[in-house]
């Protein structure tokens, strides 16, 4: 038996102290086309990134074509036979085709730049990949489906040993997609490896010959694709046992009262890329949970309900009336608020008191000629503060300095302060501890409970299940699954995000 092309072992890397790989590993065979996937914050990246030399790992062992290997830079990686090809594009735009599949290996003659070999090498791989196109032209005239050939042309220029494909069918479509498995399959018969990162559970079945499931920062998993079936991998991924049965281990509770008059109604949503055709529906007094697998279009979908992003084609109402939001603001004037999945990045102000993040989105009705009616303000924050009991010193202290919990909690009060229909919350209980989390799991049951229609958004199995009150589930895109409250379990949601077939 040959020895292994790659191989990592005992992988650790910490961050401040913070471990974000612990004793994972990873082995690609000479021409094998190997699957890495798992969910956001598996490490897969991270353990990517070890090996080429972006990050410098703590401890471990990595061997590459058999010799004890450790690359000081990405283009140390490269030169050593490791090509990358990363999901977001990572070219010179104003470039041409040749000179950007070129790149950092141009051919010279007589001291000079050899304009006429780089045109011919730039023809030759890319007729690897079907494409006749002028390679004169600059890369940013091309599509971004040309532009991700091109990206993979330049990494399998390098006489690469081992190729890294991290989301690379991401931008194309599905004709694209199969001419690239094809050159992936052609790789492979030259026994040149692949590692191939994909969300996409269909994928890897297509082409890929053994796969490797991490979670947590470790490998759970390693077996041959074809002796998996997509709901084992599914159940790994997501670190649940399908026949596991046992009581409730969330804070939701039950519903008090039964679902009202349809608040929102969305069918055949797509933005034409990430969302390709979703539909749902909620009504007054319901959790809504949105669900999926990372890649899925759970966010994305959100965006577009929300104005965020624009829709492509299908239809909205809002209390039976239609919508077509162009931004938030008209969101906001429909009855809508929105907690967004990353609260650091895009909820929170830092730097600003706890009462002026909670007043950010009411904060310009409270008055008139630009004078605000501080008595109101005061009240309308002391009242959300004593409310969902928001621990801080005060209304003036920094949100910075509260727990993730409590910005949570800052960031809903921002909403309910403008007496919304309906709420959207992008994994509301995502890092913050357990107590934390089983306050704001309360409060969204409370808050439905009042009459409060809410989409919930979770990675997490139990929130969504015993949380929800009907689960919609995505798969790549499309709407596979509605499961209504009754036989809602997690047997029946694994099974939708393996198998859910939806209308394309």
């Amino acid at each position: 038996m040959s020895s292994p092309v790659l191989s990592m072992q005992s992988i650790n890397k910490t961050f401040g102290g913070i471990a974000a790989l612990t004793d994972a590993s990873l082995q690609v065979e000479p021409g094998e086309i190997h699957a890495l996937i798992g969910q956001n914050g598996a490490g897969k990246s991270t353990l990517i990134k070890v090996l080429t030399g972006y990050h410098q790992r703590t401890s471990g062992e990595v061997t590459f074509e058999g010799r004890a290997f450790e690359a000081a830079s990405p283009r140390a990686a490269q030169e050593a036979g490791i090509s990358t090809i990363y999901q977001e594009i990572n070219l010179v735009p104003q470039r041409s085709v040749a000179e950007n599949i070129c790149l950092g290996r141009e051919m010279r003659r007589f001291g000079l730049l050899d304009w006429p070999g780089m045109r011919a090498e730039a023809r030759r791989l890319l007729a690897r990949f079907k494409l006749s196109i002028d390679v004169d032209q600059p890369l940013s005239q091309l599509s971004t489906a040309t532009q991700q050939m091109v990206a993979i042309a330049r990494a399998v220029g390098f006489s690469a040993r081992l190729v890294i494909m991290d989301e690379p069918t991401s931008s194309l479509d599905d004709r694209e997609a199969q001419v690239l498995f094809t050159v992936i399959r052609g790789l492979k018969a030259e026994g040149i490896s692949v590692l191939f990162v994909s969300h996409k559970l269909d994928e890897l079945y297509q082409v890929c010959d053994r796969v490797t499931i991490m979670r947590d920062g470790r490998t759970v998993q390693v077996s041959r694709i074809d002796e998996t079936d997509k709901l084992t991998l599914v159940s790994t991924m997501l670190g649940r046992d399908v026949a596991r049965t046992e009581g409730r281990t969330t804070g939701f509770g039950a519903p008090s009262r039964a679902p009202g008059e349809i608040v929102l109604r969305a069918n055949g949503l797509s933005d034409g890329r990430h969302v390709r055709r979703v539909d749902l529906e909620m009504a007054e007094g319901e959790i809504v949970g949105l669900t999926g697998l990372l890649g899925s279009g759970r966010s994305e979908t959100a965006r577009l309900i929300f104005g965020d992003t624009q829709t492509l084609s299908g239809t909205m109402s809002v209390a039976a009336r239609p919508y077509h939001p162009s931004q938030p603001a008209d969101a906001i004037r429909a009855g809508m608020g929105f907690c967004t999945e990353d609260r650091k990045i895009e909820g929170i102000v830092p730097d600003m008191s706890v009462a002026d993040n909670m007043m950010l989105a009411l904060r310009p009705t409270l008055g008139r000629s630009g004078i605000v009616d501080e008595a109101r303000y005061r009240q309308i924050v002391t009242h959300f503060i004593a409310a969902l009991g928001i621990k801080c010193t005060g209304p003036s202290q920094k949100i910075r300095e509260l727990s993730g919990g409590n910005q949570q909690k800052v960031l809903l009060a921002r909403w309910l302060a403008m007496s919304p229909r309906l709420l959207i919350l992008d994994e509301p209980t995502r890092g913050i501890d357990v107590g934390a989390k089983d306050e704001i799991q309360r409060l969204i049951r409370s808050l439905a409970n009042d009459g409060l229609a809410v989409l919930m958004i979770s990675s997490e199995l139990e929130e969504v299940v015993e949380g929800a009150d009907r689960v919609f589930v995505l798969r790549e895109g499309l709407s596979v699954a509605d499961l209504p409250r009754d036989g809602l379990t997690e047997a029946a949601v694994l099974s939708a995000m393996a198998h859910g077939v939806g209308h394309d």
